[in-house]
């Protein structure tokens, strides 16, 4: 019996010294491990896969239809989607039902729904900017290439209708943003070095444009220029710590003046980084997303809780 007091003591001091451990393993397990960021539901495109998605705040997928090499898409007021297919243009029920749809020999990077209910489209090889009415019936067309003058594959990226009626248009080859009048004529030229994939004009006049590292020694960029053409806002390569920018391709400018890219991550870069990520003006990275298994290249992105009209431009996407 004349240890046991002994033995007891020990075992305290055993158990004391068990809760400190505890609690600094604790300590250091929140300490090292990031609290959960915060996420939007978002939908996207996969061209790689030939999927769009919808994804929760979660994370998860929640629904999914076969789009091949998809680059563009839209939600619209009705929920449905609009998105390229990659020689067409497609509208399709959440309950997976086609409602509208183009079909081209061009290839297609760009398409938008507008407030008469026609369909704009961007077709990449002709140089046609298109609309397109429900029936699938072609009522305007402007040529910015000769007819029968092939363009290849990099001469047209994602292009928008703007509000005053002119055109926004990424060619990708040229390495150069154009904003056109209805007729044709060149407004304005933006540079756009390693080449353009995704262009929006914002409210306050400015334009916002994803580009690629195409023949371009500073990298791939997403950067906001002015109606003078001067640079206002850039992220580039090495701005954000431990996220490598791959190839920005989609983007959207949201209410708060965040901003949300999609990095897309062909050409031998799978896996590398996030797909999706919201940059505060100052560069602050407050979300990504990464689901490197059920995602592959991400190519163009619009979040689900932002309000806003898409036919009336209140989405600056």
């Amino acid at each position: 019996m004349k240890g046991f007091p002994r033995r007891l003591g020990k075992l305290a001091m055993d158990s004391i010294k068990l809760r400190r451990f505890t609690a600094l393993a604790t300590f250091a397990l929140i300490t090292l491990v990031p609290a959960a960021e915060t996420s939007h539901p978002f939908a996207c495109t996969d061209y790689t896969q030939g999927k769009v998605f919808i994804v929760s705040t979660a994370g998860k997928v929640e629904w999914e239809y076969p789009a091949a090499n998809c680059n563009d898409l839209w939600v619209l007021p009705n929920g449905n989607l609009l998105f390229n297919t990659g020689h067409g243009v497609k509208e399709v029920t959440r309950a997976k039902e086609v409602v509208f749809e183009y079909q081209s020999k061009s290839e297609i990077y760009a398409c938008q729904r507008l407030a008469n209910g026609n369909t704009f489209i961007g077709e990449c090889n002709t140089g046609r900017l298109l609309e397109v009415n429900p029936a699938g019936k072609i009522v305007k067309e402007l040529r910015l290439l000769a007819e029968g003058t092939d363009g290849g594959h990099t001469y047209m990226r994602n292009a928008r209708r703007l509000a005053n009626g002119n055109y926004l248009v990424c060619h990708y080859g040229g390495q150069v943003v154009r904003e056109y009048d209805p007729k044709g004529a060149t407004v304005a030229t933006i540079t756009a070095p390693g080449g353009p994939h995704s262009a929006a004009r914002l409210p306050n006049g400015n334009t916002l444009i994803a580009c690629g590292d195409m023949k371009c020694d500073n990298g791939t960029s997403v950067f906001e220029v002015d109606p003078a053409g001067k640079i206002v806002w850039q992220v580039k390569q090495g701005d954000l710590p431990d996220i490598r920018l791959a190839l920005m391709t989609g983007l959207q400018r949201l209410p708060n003046g965040n901003t949300v890219i999609s990095n897309w991550l062909g050409h031998g870069k799978l896996g590398t980084a996030p797909h999706l990520m919201e940059i505060t003006p100052d560069k602050k990275v407050v979300w990504t997303f990464a689901d490197h298994q059920t995602m592959k290249t991400i190519s163009s992105v619009q979040l689900l809780d932002v309000p806003g009209d898409v036919t009336k431009g209140e989405i600056f996407h």
